[in-house]
């Protein structure tokens, strides 16, 4: 049986200072990477998710209730849908992009990367990086073969799964929830994540209820 690490949306513009900051990310991006730092030889694989969008729809508003719409964000290729740069990348193997065309909220959800995209840096805002392909979702999915985390995972016989990551109360949850109806056992870490709400109890009364161990 193999252990996996999934690091979800840890991106700029979730974090202080981005376009839909969540208080606590900046934080959590450091105690994720002093975590792995320490437990990295616990895991058999790490991996990472990132909102990736090129034209989700009515996901963006300029009237969002930040319930079901939300401000612009995590738009492929710009700065804020990097990676945040406390994060250490140095043990993740591969990073996995969702919401190109639609809502989407687990990394479940996602696409696998290209190799050759790069995951942090500093592109221009409206420039696409390697894997921010332009055009429908059917090309984009051709691009990157339609590899899923679902997919990945299973090709590396992993069975375990501990989920970090921002938000709480959306990304993490829907992550977290779908691992679980995906077969996986599944922990979250409470303490390396950043909600969207002040009180985060229903999410985590909503993860335990679905089969989560939130610790």
């Amino acid at each position: 049986m193999s252990r996996a690490l999934i690091i979800v949306d840890v991106q700029n513009d979730f974090c202080e200072g981005g376009s839909l900051a969540v208080a606590g990310g900046a934080d959590v991006a450091a105690a994720i990477s002093d975590y792995v730092d320490a437990h990295h030889l616990e895991f058999d694989h790490i991996v990472a998710t990132q909102d990736w969008h090129i034209d989700p729809g009515d996901h963006f508003s300029e009237a969002p209730d930040f319930k079901d719409s939300w401000p612009p964000h995590c738009i492929a290729g710009t700065r804020g849908a990097e990676l945040h740069p406390d994060l250490d990348t140095e043990y993740i193997q591969a990073y996995f992009q969702k919401g190109q065309f639609a809502a989407a909220y687990s990394g479940f959800e996602g696409l696998l990367a290209p190799e050759d995209a790069v995951p942090t840096g500093d592109r221009q805002p409206g420039t696409l990086a390697a894997g921010a392909v332009a055009g429908d979702p059917e090309t984009y999915a051709a691009a990157d073969d339609a590899i899923g985390l679902d997919d990945w995972l299973q090709s590396h016989d992993v069975e375990d799964v501990v989920v970090v990551g921002i938000a709480t109360d959306y990304c993490v949850m829907a992550t977290s929830l779908d691992a679980v109806q995906a077969g996986y056992s599944v922990t979250v870490i409470r303490s390396l994540t950043a909600g969207i709400a002040e009180d985060l109890e229903d999410a985590v009364a909503e993860m335990e209820l679905g089969g989560v161990d939130v610790a």
